[in-house]
């Protein structure tokens, strides 16, 4: 689970088109070209019975209702929007459990450093294994009001931004100054939904560590906050930004390469629905695997809230290869991988 999510967003999966808006559609032309069309028609009253003569016959018109030509489209698009984000929060609950498993694994050296866990997990199977039995199964879906409120949120922001810079006229949108638009709007995104991020990544790994034993380090997400703002002020909840700036940079440039072999592999397999499933895991995975090594730099800065903390992103990268090794950065890939692939299951199942 990246803090930028690597799903495709919401306006493509339900092939919205953002280009269709009404920056383009010009109500006076219209107009014109109807007041020309329609001159015989002039005397055209506000009656709704209109009486038009012609020659000695009187015959009565109705007039039609006045049409809004953008209306349907509209409201076409918001309907589809929402159904989208309804979609979207039902598929994240699906694989909370995945996501959280692959959290526990990624951040379970930095809870051993804290004495949070009293040993490593013995791979995927054990991690679920032991959280089920230590914890319950319903907490598989522990943080999950946080990250799904994250998602849901992160796609109702981008599409405002998409809005508000297709409403300005007066911004010439060359390649370069898109590219740099889009990419700042990522930033942006992704900084207003950092703290929901934060919460339910510390939710997440709030463990249990026997079934003997009920105590946890937070009551919930407000406690999260409270507990962390008090330690760390609101520097605590934006611990591990820093790394989402360069990631956010380098999933663009791997998306960027990437999406031509998949657009190609997708036409390829245009006839097989399972086909064109493995070929989107394969790449999200593929892009996710890439980035992996920063978002478990964040995500193990988070984790040093309230605690010992790096000194910055650099420190944590080096602290993490000196002491732990290169796999380290690797931790949770797996579930990463297979949290990709329930994504595409249940997308066939809908």
């Amino acid at each position: 689970m990246e803090h930028e999510p690597l799903h495709p967003p919401i306006s493509q999966k339900m092939h919205w088109q953002p280009g269709l808006s009404f920056r383009h559609f010009n109500y006076t032309t219209i107009m014109e070209n109807i007041r020309c069309s329609g001159a015989s028609l002039t005397r055209i009253s506000r009656s709704p019975v209109l009486p038009v003569i012609q020659g000695s016959a009187v015959s009565v018109v109705k007039s039609s209702p006045p049409a809004f030509v953008g209306a349907p489209m509209e409201n076409s698009k918001a309907s589809s929007f929402i159904k989208g984000l309804a979609l979207l929060g039902v598929m994240r609950t699906a694989g909370a459990p995945f996501e959280r498993v692959k959290l526990l694994m990624q951040n379970q050296n930095e809870m051993i450093i804290s004495g949070r866990l009293p040993k490593r997990y013995n791979g995927i199977f054990d991690c679920f294994a032991t959280t089920i039995r230590n914890e319950g199964i319903v907490s598989l879906w522990r943080g999950n009001i946080a990250f799904v409120t994250a998602y849901l949120s992160s796609e109702v922001i981008a599409k405002a931004i998409h809005h508000y810079g297709n409403s300005r006229e007066d911004i010439e949108w060359t390649h370069t100054r898109l590219q740099v638009a889009v990419f700042l709007s990522a930033v942006v995104n992704q900084f207003l939904v950092y703290p929901l991020y934060y919460a339910g990544t510390r939710m997440a790994n709030d463990v249990i560590t026997s079934s003997n034993s009920r105590e946890r380090q937070f009551n919930g997400i407000f406690d999260v906050y409270r507990k962390t703002l008090k330690s760390d002020g609101i520097a605590g909840v934006y611990r591990g930004f820093n790394i989402v700036i360069p990631k956010i940079a380098l999933l663009r440039a791997v998306t960027a390469v990437s999406k031509p072999w998949q657009q190609f592999l997708l036409h390829h397999f245009q006839g097989s629905v399972l086909g064109r499933a493995v070929v989107n895991t394969l790449y999200a995975s593929c892009r996710s695997m890439v980035v992996h090594p920063l978002d478990t730099v964040s995500r193990r800065m988070m984790m040093t809230s309230g605690a010992v903390k790096y000194r910055h992103s650099l420190h944590a990268i080096t602290c993490i290869f000196y002491n732990e090794g290169v796999k380290s950065f690797y931790s949770g890939a797996k579930a990463q991988i297979l949290t990709h692939a329930v994504y595409q299951v249940y997308g066939l199942c809908l």
